[in-house]
């Protein structure tokens, strides 16, 4: 009787509202100003520790020198979308049998409805050596702002050697960009005529150049065009900075592994990617550590209450902006039709995008949805480079993210299935 009256007492909020969405990243602000716009009058609370937000698919860009790193942040105070309530703490347990989602600083917030949107875990320390020498020695990363900036100034710096590029065990952020930026650093290097003096080469768990194989030829060229040396079925367990020396495990055909040792020059790191340790002891998870929902509604399976959308959720597809721009309006239809008691109206088809910068001012646009399906949203050949789409990927979709999709708006341009 004691401890049932101790849970009773736990499970009273300190805070209530209607819908709680956690994690103000591109999928919390978008869902967020998506359901405001629908009704302004809707109880509305995010939760979101930081006090900037970042726009991630620029880092590569800051990395290759073509964005600054100011160009990718903005105050997260300035795009909460009027009239939604901004809880500044990070979330420690999700509860959801009682409703119930339990902040850092002690408070626990109730809700209606949940949208849970907390982003992932990128995992540094599970290479031993990495946190130690990041960001020096000649060991950078694209998947941090501060250290992309380190990745120019050594590709700015670099007059011959060995470069590695690593990309770990898939699912993790945007599957293109591990080699977006060795291709853009072959292409700095060749311009400035030092590209015949540099080994590089791309250190990949998978044994695939992309997971959909119809955009793999377009990227073999470029590799080859490169003459970038590609070592598949090599993971990255342990960077010794001041040695410059990486050590992989490679896993053989015949299932057995081995290590290998590295000496480098520069290396770009791609840690492994997991679901948060929040999501992963919740019971929101799923086996594998992410949040459980339908692919197609993006409602939970077992909680018909919870939402969830972007590098959380449990969905296959590619974990990019893309995808989120794509999910919100799905996860916002379904939440209010669920909210009202209807059926839900919409589905998610897994589309994911992926600009693959093969050369400055040269993309091949990779679209594509579940099951690998190429679903692109032009008219032509996805698999030629063009300077087309550099200027999308460089000056229409940092405007369509900053000025459209995180006000909530859901212009698209219709991506389908098409043959060639």
């Amino acid at each position: 009787m004691e401890a049932a009256a101790q849970k009773h007492i736990a499970a009273v909020p300190d805070l209530k509202h209607r819908v709680v969405i956690v994690g103000g990243g591109a999928a919390g602000i978008t869902v967020a100003a998506e359901l405001k716009r629908h009704d302004a009058r809707l109880d509305v609370a995010i939760v979101e520790p930081a006090d900037v937000h970042s726009y991630q698919p620029g880092w590569t860009l800051v990395g290759a020198g073509v964005f600054t790193r100011k160009q990718t942040a903005r105050e997260e105070r300035s795009l909460i979308p009027r009239g939604v309530q901004w809880i500044k703490a990070a979330v420690s347990a999700f509860d959801p049998d009682s409703n119930l989602v339990r902040l850092s600083d002690g408070r626990a917030v109730g809700y209606d409805y949940l949208v849970a949107c907390p982003g992932l875990k990128i995992d540094w320390d599970a290479i031993a050596g990495l946190d130690e020498t990041l960001g020096r020695n000649g060991v950078c990363s694209n998947y941090r702002a501060d250290t992309a900036e380190y990745t120019w100034r050594l590709i700015r710096e670099f007059q011959g050697g060995t470069a590695l590029f690593t990309q770990p065990a898939m699912p993790i952020k945007c599957a293109g960009a591990p080699q977006k930026i060795m291709y853009l650093m072959a292409d700095r290097l060749k311009r400035r005529g030092k590209l015949s003096a540099s080994t590089l080469k791309f250190c990949l768990t998978g044994d695939a150049l992309f997971g959909v194989p119809f955009f793999v030829p377009p990227l073999q060229k470029a590799v080859d065009g490169y003459g970038i040396e590609v070592c598949y079925r090599h993971t990255l367990k342990a960077v010794d900075g001041p040695k410059k020396t990486a050590l992989f495990a490679v896993a053989g055909k015949d299932g057995a592994t081995s290590e290998v040792a590295m000496q480098f020059d520069m290396i770009h790191v791609v840690p492994p990617q997991t679901g948060l340790d929040v999501v992963r002891a919740s019971p929101l998870a799923n086996a594998a550590g992410w949040i459980e929902v339908d692919p197609a509604t993006l409602r939970h399976v077992r909680y018909p209450n919870v939402f969830s959308l972007g590098d959380a959720a449990s969905t296959s597809n590619a974990k990019t902006a893309a995808a989120v721009r794509l999910q919100a309006p799905v996860a916002v239809a379904n939440l209010q039709a669920t909210m009202s008691g209807k059926p839900m109206p919409k589905a998610y088809d897994g589309y994911g995008s992926c600009p693959l910068t093969v050369a400055l001012g040269k993309i091949v646009l990779a679209e594509f949805a579940y099951g690998g399906k190429v679903t692109p949203s032009f008219p032509f050949d996805p698999r030629v480079p063009r300077r087309s789409m550099w200027y999308l990927k460089t000056k229409f979709l940092p405007w369509l993210y900053w000025s459209h999709m995180l006000k909530g708006g859901t212009i698209d341009i219709k991506h389908r299935e098409r043959g060639w």
